[in-house]
């Protein structure tokens, strides 16, 4: 992955660069913190700060509430200057803490959108059928195999676009994620009607390996961006005839729906999902088993005709709130 460099100018500019190395040496990548950070910076900039300290004032107005702005975004911005500050602190610097408690959110609040099979269908048509773009000469060809890999394996969207040739291995029919969420590494399986699409789209874009080993390469250098790849999934859902309402849904409900399609199928079919929880946990990168298990609410919440059978069955693996973390 290409990392962006940031250029801090405000007179807390080497604390700034200090605290973001301080967060990379103890394995956070820190790209989106130190984004935010770069914001902050450009105010501090603005409002002619001449001391090295870090006001109640300047704070307040930085975690003041946007229009509009989702009470997540918030709380990222919140989170950042709140480290930071405890940052300058701890180097015995003045600097006012925002109270921790003020702004809180729920992981599990967000509701995903999960596709139906025939709204998967209509997107990979749509994909399929892509016209041909002067600027961008192989989007066409990319985005079939890019949105059926968010699906069919479950991938975050980062996790696909720093995928490299040399990560997918077509004669074992896995693909190697590396540096994931939670700093894991892990192997993930190729369904086998993937792998032959995979095969094609290799020896199509066989040229590109010599001057971008990128599997989803840039016109411009690099991988895609994850901002390119949710614009044109925007055009694809209004192709599709599926509404975004401003929340949703988003790339990453690939993701989400190829795990509530997963329990789905194995609840149906009477497998036992104490045995295989852990195993899907382990193929998504989850942390631990909670951000898994509540797939499992959402499985029942979403198909009446199951409800039943996963109540019986697994009631006690079922968290008591109703939706899940969004990774």
């Amino acid at each position: 992955m290409i990392e962006k460099i940031f250029v801090f100018e405000s007179i807390l500019a080497d604390l700034m660069i200090g605290f973001i190395q301080e967060k990379k040496s103890v394995g956070y990548k820190f790209q989106k913190g130190a984004a935010l950070l770069k914001r902050f910076d450009n105010i501090i900039v603005q409002h002619n700060l001449t001391k090295k300290k870090l006001t109640k004032e300047l704070v307040m107005l930085w975690t003041a509430k946007a229009p509009n702005e989702t009470k997540r975004n918030r709380c990222s911005r919140i989170s950042i200057v709140r480290g930071f500050a405890e940052y300058m602190v701890r180097l015995g610097y003045d600097a006012y803490i925002f109270p921790k408690a003020s702004v809180t959110i729920d992981r599990y609040s967000y509701v995903p959108y999960i596709f139906s099979k025939y709204e998967l269908k209509a997107i990979f048509n749509i994909c399929d059928h892509y016209s041909i773009c002067a600027v961008s000469p192989n989007r066409h060809i990319i985005l079939p195999v890019l949105f059926r890999l968010l699906y069919g394996c479950g991938l975050r969207i980062s996790e696909a676009l720093n995928l490299t040739y040399d990560d997918v291995d077509l004669q074992k029919g896995t693909l190697f994620i590396r540096n994931a969420k939670f700093g894991k590494d892990r192997i993930v399986p190729i369904g086998a009607s993937l792998i032959e699409r995979c095969r094609v789209y290799e020896e199509t874009l066989a040229s590109n390996k010599d001057t971008n080993n990128f599997l989803f390469p840039s016109p411009f250098g690099g991988h895609y961006n994850e901002s390119t790849i949710y614009q044109l999934f925007r055009k694809i859902l209004w192709r599709a005839g599926i509404s975004h309402t401003g929340k949703g849904p988003r790339v990453h409900d690939f993701r989400h729906t190829f795990s509530v399609h997963c329990l789905k199928k194995w609840v149906t079919s009477g497998e036992d999902l104490t045995n295989l929880l852990p195993y899907l946990s382990a193929y998504l990168g989850h942390a631990d088993l909670r951000g898994t298990q509540h797939y499992l609410r959402l499985t029942a919440d979403l198909y009446p005709d199951i409800i039943s059978k996963v109540e019986q069955r697994f009631s006690s693996m079922i968290p008591e709130v109703s939706y899940y973390e969004a990774d």
